[in-house]
């Protein structure tokens, strides 16, 4: 595992290492998945209850990539509400998208109480927290236009938000009762359980390292030097996709991810802090995010160096932000740091691309990976197997390379410099 790559999360859970499949040369899959997180360990299970064939190889270990490495918030929607997604798209594509985005915690937590998954969660609600009268006009524009469309969702005041959260710093806020937290790591277990129960395959340790269609089929090499063969080809690395798709990388950024845990709360001064179990998000220009587990550890992520970290000083940044939040942690120990890869897109939307006949990605979570890629999972797989373009939540776009890709990771390191310079001058 990689420096820094240890979360909190197998505290109290059991890891699932799926046995290794015997490779089949000469056997053709209905679906090979590229990736086993949310996104393609959902696609897959979906795929292989419906019969199909399906191999996933991931490129390490269960868990030692995004959909292990994240702060399991699970957030319904998108960083667009329903009049922008309605106007953006149009009246039907629109009204289908919010109708997916509106349901995609319902995804995770349908999931995990039909199939009575071994999954820590609680489904207590996001909490968007607001620093100024700006970022709380914006949350009362996304209050009136969610519960306009039915959703449980509530306004709060400072005094509301102090008392759910524990802390004086914001001024009001908005409340999505249809959110929750889980434990990412178990989910991921859990899903790949489901799957290999329902007949997929999942090839650990095994990168993809080239693929290339020939005489109707896609054939898939490894590092390993095994090859596969198979009809259709579901390539789900989101922030970890390298060369497998020309173009793709370049029209995506991968940022990280840091997160730091305390060791567990106790006390009276500790159960003032988000007693209502809920997930926090605030709105700085580099925001922080934060919220409570199972062992009463409180977790706090945010942006991290654009580099591959190198000491815990670079987790310095959210050890101010959880004192500044938090006075009454001064001097309670940081047990745990890690960081992961999340992709972003420039326009802040998911993507979906079909490069190539049977060939099918999806990019860009935005912060809301763990509810979007669940939900979107088995409708990648749907068209996949089927052909069907209307069961997909967004329209098939090409891919769109970012101009001078190789300079915007140093553009957004220093973007993110001056946002928190400037979030640290606003009270």
């Amino acid at each position: 595992m990689k420096p820094f790559a240890d979360p909190v999360w197998s505290e109290g859970i059991k890891p699932f290492r799926p046995a290794p499949p015997r490779p089949d040369p000469g056997r053709t899959y209905d679906l090979l998945v590229i990736g086993a997180g949310f996104q393609g360990l959902s696609a897959a299970l979906h795929a292989a209850r419906q019969g199909a064939s399906v191999l996933v190889l991931e490129a390490g270990a269960l868990g030692t990539h995004a959909s292990g490495l994240n702060g399991g918030q699970v957030i319904p929607g998108l960083k667009y509400d329903p009049e922008w997604l309605m106007t953006h798209f149009g009246d039907r594509q629109g009204k289908k998208l919010v109708r997916f985005a509106a349901g995609t915690a319902d995804a995770v937590f349908d999931l995990i109480d039909r199939e009575n998954l071994a999954v820590p969660h609680r489904r207590s609600g996001w909490i968007q927290a607001c620093h100024t009268e700006k970022a709380l006009d914006a949350a009362r524009n996304r209050h009136r236009q969610w519960a306009a469309a039915g959703a449980d969702v509530a306004l709060l005041d400072q005094a509301g938000i102090s008392s759910a959260i524990g802390t004086n710093n914001y001024i009001g806020g908005f409340l999505d009762r249809r959110a929750g937290t889980i434990n990412p790591l178990a989910f991921q277990f859990e899903l790949a359980r489901l799957s290999v129960e329902a007949g997929a395959l999942i090839l650990e340790n095994h990168q993809c390292d080239s693929l290339r269609r020939a005489n109707s089929l896609w054939h898939a090499r490894t590092d390993k030097g095994a090859d596969f063969s198979a009809r259709r080809v579901l390539v789900a690395t989101n922030a970890y996709s390298e060369t497998l798709i020309p173009g793709l990388n370049q029209s995506i950024v991968a940022l990280h991810s840091f997160q730091i845990a305390t060791a567990p709360l106790s006390g009276a001064g500790a159960d003032a802090i988000l007693p209502g179990g809920q997930a926090v998000s605030d709105s700085r220009r580099i925001l922080v995010y934060y919220r409570k587990t199972e062992q009463n550890r409180l977790i706090l992520g945010g942006r991290g160096p654009m580099r591959l970290s190198r000491s815990p000083r670079d987790w310095a940044h959210l050890e101010r932000a959880l004192h500044r939040l938090f006075p009454m942690l001064k001097g309670k120990p940081i047990e745990k740091r890690w960081f992961g890869r999340v992709c972003v897109t420039p326009d802040h939307l998911p993507h979906i691309h079909e490069p190539e006949p049977g060939l099918m990605t999806m990019v860009g979570c935005q912060g809301r990976g763990v509810g979007l890629m669940t939900a979107a999972g088995p409708r990648l797989a749907d068209y996949l197997l089927h052909g069907d373009p209307d069961v997909l939540p967004l329209p098939i776009s090409p891919i769109q390379p970012i101009p001078f890709h190789p300079f915007r990771r140093i553009g957004v390191g220093a973007v993110i410099s001056w946002y928190r310079l400037h979030d640290a001058l606003e009270k």
